[in-house]
C-alpha cells in the first residue's frame, strides 16, 4: 500500500498543495514550525478522519477558511482508491472514489498508517488509557468487525453508566433494565475481549523476534494482556461474555454505588516485560526506547499479516531520538519494504548510506520544493480555480528533474460541512494522558 498523491487545501498553514510521493521514502526537511509535521498529520488525518495531536478540528482548518480538505491517491495490490476528507467547523465528510460515506467506520481501512513520534514513549510508560487507546486505534484499522463492536460497546458503556448515576441518586428504581444493559454491555466486550487477545499474541510474537534483533539477543520482550476475564475464558466470544457477565453481576452493588461500571474492556491495559520485569517500572530509558521502537516495527509486520499490505509508515523527527544501534535497524526494517515519512531538521546523523534513493523535500512556510531522488513536488501558492492540468503538467515536470510551482485544482464544495459519526474512529493516544476508566 502506498500514498502516491497528496492534495492539500487550507490544511493548517498549507493554503493549498499538490505533491506526488515516491513508493519508497520521502523525507522532509526543513526548520522547525514550517509545516513538516502538519503534512504528516495530513496523511494521518486522510488514513483515520481525525488527528494525533488535536482533539478539536478546528484546528486543521487554516485561519480564516471555512474548511480544509485532504485528497489523496491510495494505490494498493488490487486497485487504487481516490480518498477525499473534508473538515468542516460543523463536522467531517468523507468520500471514497468520489462516492459519500454515511460513516466514518465505513471509510476506515482504506489507508492504513503507523505513526512514530518521539511521543511514543508514553505507549511504554504511559496510563493504562493511553495504551487502551494506542491498541484500539491499530486494531480498529485491521478489523471492521473490531471498530463496530467497540463503537457500540462505548455506546452501551455511556448508557450503562447514565443509568446507574440514575440508581444512586434514586431517579430511577429498576435493576431489571440495568440487566438488561448489563447483558449487552457483555456481549460487545466479550467480542472485544477476544479480539485483543488474539491480536496481541499476534503483535508480541513479532515484536519478540524484533526486539531480539536490536538487543543482539540479549533480551527478551513478551507482552502481558491485563484483563479482568481469565485467560482459560478469552479463547471464545461465548466463555468471555459469560464471564462478562458473571463480573458485572457481582460488582452490580458498588457500580450502582459509585455511579460507574466497574468491570469491562475498558480497564484493559497491556505491560510490555523484557527479561522477566515490567519495562514500563523498571526498565531503563533505553530498554524503554527499545520496547517502544519493536512495538511500533511489529504493527508493521501485523498489518501486513492481517491486511495482505504493508500500511504507510510516518516517522515524525523520530531517529534524532535514537541511537545509532536503533536507527540503523529500524532503516534496514523499512527499506524497500514500506512507503516512509520521514522528517527531519538535517539529514546529518542519519545514517543516509542505508536509505537508498530518498525523494528530498524541502519544506518552508507550508510550501514544498523537490530537492532530490525521485521527488515530484508541486508549490501550491497560486490562485484557486486553475485549470487542473496545469496541475498535472507541474507534477510531470517535477517528476522529470524540475520542481515546479503547482495551482490548486480543487473546487470548492461549500455544501461538505455535515458530520459523518466522528466516534466511529478511537482516539489517538496523547502524551502522559490520565487513565479514563470509562473508555476502550
Amino acid at each position: 500500500m502506498r500514498l502516491e498523491r497528496l492534495r492539500l487545501r487550507d490544511y493548517r498553514n498549507y493554503p493549498a498543495l499538490d505533491v506526488a510521493f515516491s513508493p519508497q521514502i520521502n523525507v522532509l526537511i526543513g526548520a522547525n514550525a514550517q509545516g513538516k509535521t502538519n503534512l504528516l498529520e495530513a496523511v494521518y488525518v486522510l488514513a483515520l478522519a481525525r488527528s494525533h495531536r488535536t482533539s478539536n478540528d478546528r484546528e486543521l482548518i487554516r485561519f480564516g477558511a471555512d474548511f480544509a480538505k485532504i485528497e489523496g491517491t491510495v494505490v494498493r495490490a488490487t486497485g487504487s482508491d481516490a480518498l477525499e476528507l473534508v473538515v468542516a467547523k460543523a463536522g467531517k465528510k468523507a468520500r471514497v472514489n468520489r462516492i459519500e460515506q454515511p460513516k466514518l467506520s465505513q471509510y476506515l481501512g482504506k489507508l492504513n498508517v503507523v505513526l512514530f513520534a518521539p511521543e511514543d514513549l508514553a505507549i511504554v510508560k504511559g496510563s493504562p488509557a493511553t495504551r487502551r487507546r494506542f491498541i484500539d486505534m491499530e486494531f480498529g484499522q485491521m478489523s471492521a468487525k473490531y471498530l463496530y463492536n467497540l463503537s457500540q460497546y462505548r455506546t452501551m458503556l455511556r448508557q450503562r453508566n447514565a443509568y446507574l448515576k440514575q440508581l444512586k441518586f434514586h431517579q430511577a428504581k429498576d435493576r431489571v433494565f440495568l440487566d438488561v444493559l448489563s447483558d449487552q454491555l457483555a456481549a460487545f466486550g466479550a467480542e472485544i475481549v477476544v479480539a485483543r487477545e488474539a491480536l496481541l499474541a499476534q503483535m508480541a510474537d513479532f515484536a519478540a523476534v524484533i526486539h531480539r534483533g536490536i538487543t543482539k539477543g540479549a533480551e527478551d520482550l513478551t507482552f502481558a494482556y491485563q484483563t479482568q476475564v481469565p485467560a482459560d475464558r478469552r479463547d471464545s466470544t461465548e466463555a468471555a461474555y459469560q464471564a462478562l457477565r458473571e463480573l458485572l453481576a457481582s460488582h452490580k452493588d458498588r457500580e450502582i454505588e459509585q455511579g460507574t461500571t466497574l468491570v469491562g474492556p475498558h480497564r484493559d491495559d497491556v505491560a510490555f516485560v523484557v527479561n522477566g520485569k515490567d519495562v514500563a517500572s523498571f526498565g531503563s530509558q533505553g530498554q524503554q526506547r527499545t520496547t517502544a521502537l519493536a512495538v511500533k516495527l511489529a504493527e508493521i509486520d501485523l498489518m501486513k499479516a492481517n491486511t495482505g499490505e504493508y500500511p504507510v509508515l510516518l516517522l515524525d523527527d523520530v531517529l534524532s531520538e535514537l541511537d545509532d544501534d536503533r536507527q540503523t535497524h529500524l532503516l534496514k526494517a523499512i527499506q524497500n519494504k514500506v512507503q516512509t515519512f520521514l522528517t527531519t531538521t538535517s539529514l546529518d546523523g542519519i545514517a543516509r548510506e542505508i536509505i537508498a534513493a530518498p525523494a528530498v523535500f524541502r519544506v518552508a512556510s507550508g510550501e514544498l520544493t523537490a530537492v532530490s531522488g525521485d521527488a515530484a513536488a508541486t508549490i501550491a501558492t497560486q490562485p484557486r480555480g486553475s485549470d487542473a492540468t496545469e496541475n498535472a503538467a507541474a507534477a510531470l515536470a517535477a517528476a522529470r528533474g524540475a520542481a515546479a510551482p503547482a495551482t490548486d485544482a480543487v473546487a470548492a464544495d461549500q455544501s461538505d460541512g455535515s458530520e459523518a459519526e466522528p466516534d466511529q474512529t478511537p482516539a489517538a493516544p496523547q502524551p502522559g494522558s490520565a487513565p479514563d476508566s470509562d473508555e476502550t
